[in-house]
């Protein structure tokens, strides 16, 4: 399978092999593309088929609606079945191996292609995709990989997210954006088969090839609504786990949220970088790796500046500060501008730590 997608990319890169002919003028309109077409040489999904790990249920469940939502016929054209069987006959754990390998070529490709392709494109790829079963309720969970610029060892970001999930940014980006989004495709809802081997490998394709066209289209890029869909989940989650005092998997869904926001390179919201490093501070504070955590300051100190008093900006001075002092690193500019703050009234000595102030955060 991994030698049949390298002999894929080396004639996609090189321009040769059978989409050469379809890889003209075309290229250009990849972004604004209406179908999702599986023999298409320069669509991005064609050349990562065959690398889908799932479970999928047994035929006899075939008729159950996924989340109720998804009715009528799927737009994607014939021929996916071969991918579909592919991924079918794929053991987990092979895929899973599968999916490593992908990563690092996938990474290899975009920075061989970077020059070419539009430049804050990313890469993306459903790595799983799995069957839950949660009374009355019945859904196929989605996961992909997010990949963009970075060293190739780099592990990519994660995000999971099903049909409705997907379902429900198509809707509200075309409630916003008519034009852009009238060239987009998107996976209809089916009335049957929604757990099948092909089915799932079809919508895998097709959830691939939707981020890929909403991610480079700028005006849809810069959607608070496909910020949300990629940032908004992991950082309640994350939130949620770490009021529980679950740090260690709190810390790596925090971890997981910085890297998607700094890949994406937009801003998520106006305090969703800083809410992030506070919740990263919390858990390394926590976890006992105070150096971890006061690089976490830091770095929210230097994206604050000098600018008007952020309501965080206290508590990671404050935050600062201690960390320093258990360090034996020099805290005297903390110390002064926290102190600055005090005798103007901007804030309550002592003042609200990381941790209260994350715990009252609404997320929306």
């Amino acid at each position: 399978m991994a030698s049949r997608l390298l002999h894929r990319l080396r004639h996609a890169l090189a321009g040769e092999g059978p989409g050469e002919a379809a890889a003209g003028p075309e290229v250009e309109q990849f972004p604004e593309s209406s179908e999702l077409e599986d023999d298409d040489a320069e669509g991005l999904s064609s050349r990562l088929s065959g690398t889908l790990s799932f479970t999928s249920a047994e035929d006899e469940d075939d008729e159950d609606d996924e989340d109720d939502e998804e009715d009528g016929p799927d737009p994607l054209p014939p021929g996916d079945e071969a991918s579909g069987e592919d991924a079918e006959q794929n053991p987990q754990p092979d895929g899973q191996r599968g999916s490593q390998l992908l990563a690092r070529q996938l990474q290899d490709f975009w920075k061989k292609s970077r020059n070419t392709l539009v430049p804050q494109r990313l890469l993306f790829e459903v790595t799983s995709a799995n069957v839950v079963k949660d009374p009355p309720s019945k859904y196929v969970l989605y996961t992909l990989a997010v990949m963009g610029p970075g060293p190739p060892d780099r592990q990519p970001a994660q995000i999971s997210r099903r049909y409705s999930d997907f379902e429900r940014l198509h809707r509200n980006l075309q409630r916003q954006f008519r034009g852009p989004m009238a060239a987009i495709s998107f996976p209809r809802k089916r009335l049957r088969r929604n757990f099948t081997a092909e089915t799932i490998a079809r919508r895998s394709r097709a959830f691939e090839q939707f981020l890929s066209h909403l991610q480079a289209v700028p005006e849809l890029r810069h959607a608070p609504d496909l910020q949300d869909f990629f940032v908004l989940p992991e950082l309640r989650r994350a939130q949620s786990l770490t009021c529980t005092g679950l740090y260690r998997e709190a810390l790596a869904l925090w971890a997981n949220a910085w890297q998607l926001q700094a890949q994406l390179g937009t801003p998520s919201g106006p305090d969703r970088p800083l809410l992030t490093l506070a919740g990263l501070a919390v858990c390394h504070q926590e976890l006992e790796d105070p150096g971890e955590a006061r690089a976490c300051c830091e770095r929210a100190l230097q994206l604050m500046g000098d600018k008007s008093p952020h309501p965080l900006l206290a508590p990671f001075l404050d935050a600062h500060v201690r960390l320093s002092w258990r360090l034996g690193l020099d805290k005297r500019q903390s110390e002064a501008r926290l102190q600055a703050l005090q005798e103007a009234g901007l804030t309550p000595t002592p003042p609200p730590s990381l941790k209260e102030l994350l715990i009252k955060e609404v997320l929306d």
